[in-house]
């Protein structure tokens, strides 16, 4: 579907009204006036792009004030943006490969933060042994905050089986939760306080939540030290200055977006019927509906979802996703549409 503005609540697709319910712009932001606003004050300031080194001599203030803000933000000690979530996952990667990690990785992460060389944290279900024995080493932990496919945020409880002689460094792709779990939207990097993990590292792009392209690497300010110095970012021009500064300009329509949003998220857990072919958690803006054809079903009620389907994925993956800028009557629609269809337990008992 080819569409000529961007897809906000509504969407017009051959003169026709559709109701938008994809995408991941959780907070609304990319089409709110006021934040537009914002930016375009910001553009003003610093021009549409900069393609300097973020190591010149000439320094922009505007990094300054966007980065202290993601770090009180994600309550870490420092952070650093970059143009892009990818490139921050890739960036972690490469800096933490010369310390003679081995790396082991959760079911189902992204991208951002696969590495090649990485070994399956699961083995048939049970922890790998190898993370289990007594050589003493350093490894890293990749995962996502939200692996897809769930609504809620990834147990790490597991890690405590892993013996004290394994240094661990954590990273986490945040992607998808910052700006949406935790206090303030700050995600759940702050909460992990397990004591063998010896450093934890949080990746994720700005384009989701935050309503801006860039990425954000945050640690403690010795590993951020680390990536300051790395060849890729010293070679790399830094995120649109403008958009780094608006993340700070923007701060309490951060907030007001996010209770917006926790308010559609309740509405929808009050009305929505228990169904297991329905994956919905209240604290999190995603729908997963296992139902057969839904995409196509919804698209004849005028409603359109996420449809798509990953390189590693043998089936379309289908979406539905709440924004804040959603009203009541748009949720209803869907509501009353989900709730006709009966879970496999119910259907078990006819």
């Amino acid at each position: 579907m080819i569409v000529t503005q961007f897809p906000d609540r509504i969407l017009k697709i051959d003169g026709e009204k559709y109701l938008y319910f994809g995408g991941t712009a959780y907070l609304g932001l990319p089409p709110n006036k006021k934040f537009q606003k914002i930016l375009l004050k910001n553009i003003h300031r610093w021009g549409t792009a900069y393609g300097s080194s973020r190591n010149a001599n000439i320094q922009l203030t505007a990094y300054d004030k966007g980065e202290h803000f993601l770090a009180q933000l994600i309550q870490a000690e420092a952070a650093v943006t970059v143009s892009s979530g990818m490139l921050a996952g890739q960036l972690v990667l490469d800096t933490l490969k010369t310390e003679n990690t081995v790396f082991y990785h959760f079911p189902e992460t992204h991208t951002a933060i696969k590495y090649a060389d990485s070994n399956p944290f699961y083995i048939n279900n049970s922890i790998n042994p190898q993370l289990l024995d007594e050589k003493i080493e350093k490894i890293c932990i990749l995962t996502d905050a939200v692996p897809s496919n769930t609504v809620k945020a990834v147990d790490l409880s597991i890690l405590a089986q892993i013996p004290n002689q394994k240094e661990i460094t954590l990273v986490i792709d945040e992607s998808h939760s910052l700006g949406i779990l935790g206090s303030n939207g700050c995600g759940i990097f702050s909460n992990i306080n397990y004591p063998n993990i010896k450093q934890k590292i949080m990746v994720s792009s700005l384009g989701k939540a935050m309503g801006l392209s860039g990425g954000v690497i945050a640690s403690n300010a010795d590993f951020i030290k680390k990536i300051r110095t790395n060849n890729i970012f010293v070679s790399s021009a830094g995120m649109n200055p403008a958009f780094v500064n608006t993340l700070s300009d923007a701060e309490k329509l951060y907030t007001k977006q996010q209770r917006k949003l926790k308010e559609n998220l309740a509405y929808i857990s009050a009305k929505l019927l228990p169904n297991n072919n329905i994956l919905f958690n209240e604290n999190y803006p995603v729908i997963y509906p296992k139902i057969e054809n839904i995409n196509t079903i919804l698209a004849s009620k005028k409603i359109i979802i996420t449809n798509f389907k990953y390189a590693s994925e043998t089936d379309y993956l289908n979406r539905i996703i709440i924004t804040a800028n959603h009203k009541k009557k748009d949720l209803d629609k869907i509501i009353q549409i989900l709730n006709q269809y009966k879970s496999k337990d119910e259907l078990t008992k006819l």
